[in-house]
């Protein structure tokens, strides 16, 4: 995910689809995606470098639920604003859904 967010630039062609925005708008949508790609970098070090903490402290399961509530959240508005038509549509939901569960399972099970 994270290299996929490193590549929006590219993959949306955002210098050309872009243009068209106003300044803050644009710079606002940059800000965002550089800022999610950050994010994603550090649910990722927390996950492998402190999984111990994560699966045995109270702040760690919270992390995990909030994480996992995250990636839940995400799901449910990748069917709001994409729907079912798309394949890609369909892959991202259950890439989310299975964000979520992976979250999840050490605190449910």
């Amino acid at each position: 995910l994270i290299v996929f967010h490193v590549f929006f630039w590219r993959i949306f062609k955002w210098p050309e689809s872009l243009a068209s925005l106003n300044y803050v708008k644009r710079a606002t949508m940059q800000v965002i995606n550089i800022s999610l790609t950050f994010i994603f970098f550090i649910f990722a070090y927390i996950s492998f470098a402190h999984a111990d903490d994560l699966l045995n402290t109270g702040l760690g399961r919270a992390m995990l639920v909030l994480i996992s509530t995250l990636w839940l959240f995400r799901a449910v508005l990748q069917l709001v604003f994409y729907g079912w038509r798309h394949k890609a549509s369909v892959a991202f939901t259950i890439y989310f859904l299975l964000g979520a569960f992976l979250y999840s399972a050490p605190v449910t099970m």
